[in-house]
């Protein structure tokens, strides 16, 4: 089993491959940043035990053009891919420059990968979507980001109509402790995960190992095609 896994160099896409190889599957990760790709494959053992990295702009058709023919056929697809540099800003301030920036990684780039993808994914296969909490729970600052989760939503019940008998699904994971929190709070995450553990539910933020689990379940069960599936601890009964 080929996956191909586009935001593989970190977080819950290495999470993914990770799993993906622990099954005894082949991982493809991709990514814009070739060092991140290689520390991803050397913290997943080394290209000898079935690992590929392979750097493409997913926001650029002519580099996913170029991604699925160097990959040839495979079995699965999944995007984690987002650029949060400048997703969280207030509406009255917007950046529209910025807004596009997050919009083109997550959105346009789910579009591009399924226009491209869908004759080099093998019958039985599937596309896995990646979305958020943010759909359900927008927070102040954060209505870019709900409205392009939200939309990925769509996305995954539309082409799972459009791409059938090719299964579309999509993963909405809540707070997951991963590398763009370094970014989004820097120096205050501990504090931050800390609170939000004592809101939710099941007493902890996630793990990309608990997304990647729900990832391998829409990858394996052929009756599940147009579903939107929760990893957030219970995050909206709060």
């Amino acid at each position: 089993m080929k996956v191909v896994i586009v935001g593989g160099g970190s977080g819950i896409g290495l999470g993914v491959a990770r799993e993906v190889l622990r099954r005894g599957g082949q991982a493809v990760i991709v990514g814009r940043s070739r060092t991140k790709l290689d520390a991803g494959v050397a913290e997943l053992g080394g290209e000898a035990k079935g690992i590929q990295a392979c750097e493409a702009d997913i926001t650029r058709e002519e580099d996913v053009e170029r991604l699925f023919a160097r990959v040839g056929s495979f079995r699965h697809l999944v995007t984690t891919a987002a650029d949060v540099t400048r997703a969280y800003q207030p509406v009255r301030e917007l950046d529209l420059a910025g807004a596009r920036s997050f919009i083109d990684s997550k959105f346009t780039s789910s579009l591009l990968l399924a226009k491209h993808a869908v004759k080099h994914i093998e019958v039985g296969g599937s596309f896995t979507l990646t979305g958020g909490i943010a759909a359900q729970r927008p927070a102040p600052r954060g209505a870019l980001v709900a409205a392009v989760n939200g939309a990925l939503e769509g996305l995954a019940r539309a082409l799972a109509v459009e791409l059938a008998p090719l299964r579309v699904n999509l993963v909405s994971p809540g707070w997951v402790d991963t590398p763009i929190w370094d970014k989004l709070a820097g120096s205050a995450k501990a504090e931050r995960f800390d609170a939000m553990a004592r809101r939710l539910p099941v007493g902890r933020v996630g793990t990309p190992e608990d997304v990647a689990h729900a990832v391998l379940f829409l990858m394996e069960n052929s009756f599940t095609t147009g579903s939107v599936l929760h990893v957030d601890g219970g995050h909206p009964l709060v």
